[in-house]
């Protein structure tokens, strides 16, 4: 069979696309608003047609979908999927949270956001005009509770309406999924050739299950990356901040800058994006006193090596922390190309390559303090200083 054809809107950093197009899809189309996700879709992905700056403005409140068939040459009943993230940031805790709650942003204003609130109607009328044979919506968790669900639900029938069995929305957590991560999203599908569209089941869970594999671990992540790839610069750190960091336990938060240590033994947290008009944010490395770089943080959300990010070191980090991690988006895909088309789903897949899930992980973690103390023994936190002593470096 021909590859199905899929368009992506809101396209970010590719995360959602990288999956998809590892499972068989061709992405004939990716749209983003912001030049530097753009820069990094043309970069990764030379074949495909990317809408957005500097040629075009990539809003899809301004841009109608008319226009698009016009630019794209796609017409309607062409594609085999549409998908997208309308913006999540109305609808989402953690982007509230970043205010005081003395301030106007500090409550979610859902639909009521005059910038973001009402793409998730933009992306209905893309898919109302092109009718692809299924469509995917992928948000934050809020997006199901904020106005207890009704505009939701409104968007919802309309697809419905046009024809669309859907799926029932379903809050999941890449971590129950393979991915080395604790990340909820809430995804609907709708088709109009499968007769009855369900997400796939989780493929893994905490160790005290002993049906399914047990949960993947910062450290099958991280043990084995090379300083030689793209997007490895980490940042600069004032000394009084790197001591602050370094008191810190596995897993503990560093209040003032809002910042946790990451435990190599467990899943990460969830790997965040920080603010547009700030610097970007990661999580803190397990074993040495600073913020992760965005590689790292790439490697968490199970990015491929090869794939580079561009832009600013802050955008960068912003299209790591926004992105679908593209295993799980991989494993969607599968699951949706095997109910309608009968494709198996494979045993193992494209993103799980840099996962090193055959060494014992507190093999893993050793050498992960190990190389710690090589790159930078004056930065090993506390807890281990005295433990590293004894160490032999490789």
């Amino acid at each position: 069979m021909n590859k199905p054809k899929l368009m992506s809107i809101f396209a970010g950093g590719g995360g959602l696309d990288e999956g998809f197009k590892a499972a068989g899809y061709d992405v004939s189309c990716s749209i983003d608003l912001e030049e530097w996700a753009c820069d990094t879709l043309r970069k990764n992905n030379p074949q495909s047609q990317v809408i957005g700056p500097p040629q075009y403005s990539g809003d899809v409140k301004a841009m109608s979908p008319e226009e698009v068939s016009k630019i794209t040459g796609i017409q309607p009943n062409e594609l085999d999927m549409i998908m997208g993230g309308p913006p999540c940031q109305p609808f989402s805790q953690a982007a509230s949270q970043r205010f005081l709650k003395t301030d106007m942003n500090f409550k979610r204003k859902g639909f009521d956001c005059e910038d973001k609130g009402t793409l998730l109607f933009n992306f209905i009328e893309y898919v109302l005009f092109f009718k692809p044979k299924n469509f995917l919506i992928e948000n934050v968790p809020g997006l199901l509770t904020v106005d207890g669900g009704k505009q939701l639900n409104v968007a919802l029938k309309t697809l419905q309406d046009a024809g669309y069995i859907i799926s029932e929305p379903k809050i999941i957590d890449a971590v129950n999924y393979g991915i080395p991560q604790y990340r909820q999203r809430l995804i609907i599908w709708g088709s109009t050739e499968v007769k009855k569209p369900e997400l796939p089941e989780p493929s893994h869970s905490s160790a005290a299950d002993l049906i399914s594999p047990p949960q993947r671990v910062v450290a099958q992540a991280l043990s084995n990356l090379s300083s030689e790839l793209k997007n490895t610069e980490t940042r600069a750190h004032k000394e009084l901040s790197v001591e602050r960091y370094k008191t810190l336990e596995f897993g503990q938060r560093e209040k003032r800058g809002r910042v946790d240590r990451l435990n190599p033994f467990k899943p990460s947290k969830t790997v965040i994006a920080g603010g547009m008009k700030g610097g970007g944010r990661s999580h803190l490395h397990p074993f040495i006193a600073r913020t992760m770089s965005v590689r790292e943080c790439a490697r968490i959300q199970t990015f491929s090596d090869s794939y580079e990010f561009t832009g600013s070191i802050a955008r960068q980090f912003t299209q790591v922390g926004n992105a679908v991690p593209p295993l799980l988006a991989e494993k969607i895909a599968y699951h949706i190309l095997n109910k309608q088309y009968g494709i198996t789903v494979p045993n193992s897949f494209k993103h799980e390559v840099n996962l090193n899930l055959d060494t014992p992980v507190e093999t893993l973690v050793n050498n992960m303090l190990i190389k710690a103390i090589n790159e930078k023994p004056e930065w090993v936190y506390n807890s281990h200083s005295e433990a590293s002593k004894g160490k032999k470096r490789a």
